[in-house]
């Protein structure tokens, strides 16, 4: 019995298992991904962070089968991910590419988010049921009848992301949930994210919105040529500054604010509301 054949008999809520991930483009190319281990258990939103170039992406596509390890082994509820044609994958694994317009292609917002199920063999009243609940859940039910491309960016990336929902798959990793949209656009989607992780799915997010890193995810991991340099919660990692500079990221502007204010009675903040809140909150009513 292998490590990860012991640890799902142990514990099976676990949903992603890497262990020792090396890959390469080719024989005789240096190593793009350096000896990767990750575990995230069900109903956990994590952020994969780090600068373009990486290796974010890569790890990814190998969760999907996109990617074949040059060595190492990688475990998508407890099944290697080698031993698995994309078609039994696309069941368990959801994945949303960072440009939506790289996935849509149908005349209508229904008929792309009915294309997955459709070709899962659902029939044409199961994929009508999980076409309209996946549009209930990022809230664009209105747009059934729309012609993709007549919408915005955001909308667009929704789109996508109800298209991935649509299949119910165990994992939904999404590349930049946000990109295109406006501040507020960014809550709301994250918001969701938020939500269907708390309601039992597991979300790995790649992005450079630090400050949404911050208010909404709990756990993130950090990587940087090839290498997880950290993986714990959110508000210690943002605070490991020799972590940060070595994979150039910055931390977001609610923690270096919320840190220099410490010395006024502010604890550590995900965000500015919430370090104003209790700036202002001891204050109010007199």
């Amino acid at each position: 019995m292998t490590r990860s054949e012991t640890i799902e008999a142990r514990d099976p809520s676990i949903v992603i298992d890497v262990k020792d991930l090396r890959f390469s483009y080719g024989p005789g190319l240096p190593d793009v991904l350096k000896g990767v281990d990750l575990r995230v258990r069900q109903g956990e939103f994590v952020a994969l962070l780090g600068q373009n170039g990486a290796g974010k992406t890569t790890l990814a596509k190998h969760l999907n089968g996109l990617h074949q390890p040059t060595s190492g082994e990688v475990r998508v509820a407890g099944k290697r991910v080698a031993d698995q044609p994309l078609s039994v994958l696309a069941r368990s694994v959801g994945y949303c590419y960072q440009n939506p317009d790289h996935q849509i292609f149908s005349s209508s917002v229904a008929k792309e988010v009915g294309f997955g199920p459709t070709n899962l063999g659902y029939s044409s009243a199961e994929v009508d049921e999980l076409v309209s609940d996946a549009l209930d859940l990022v809230g664009i039910a209105a747009l059934r009848d729309a012609h993709p491309f007549t919408l915005g960016r955001g909308q667009r990336q929704l789109v996508a992301v109800a298209s991935i929902l649509a299949m119910d798959p165990r994992l939904l990793v999404i590349d930049e949930p946000t990109t295109g949209m406006d501040r507020v656009g960014g809550m709301r989607a994250m918001g969701l994210l938020s939500k269907w992780a708390s309601e039992g799915r597991t979300i790995l997010v790649i992005t450079h919105d630090m400050d949404l890193v911050s208010e909404f995810i709990d756990r993130s991991v950090v990587m940087a040529g090839g290498r997880i340099l950290a993986d714990g919660p959110t508000q210690d990692v943002f605070r490991d500054t020799a972590v940060l500079e070595e994979a150039h990221l910055m931390a977001p502007a609610p923690v270096t604010i919320s840190d220099r204010l410490e010395r006024f009675g502010v604890d550590r903040a995900k965000s500015i509301s919430e370090a104003v809140g209790q700036l202002v909150g001891p204050t109010e009513g007199r």
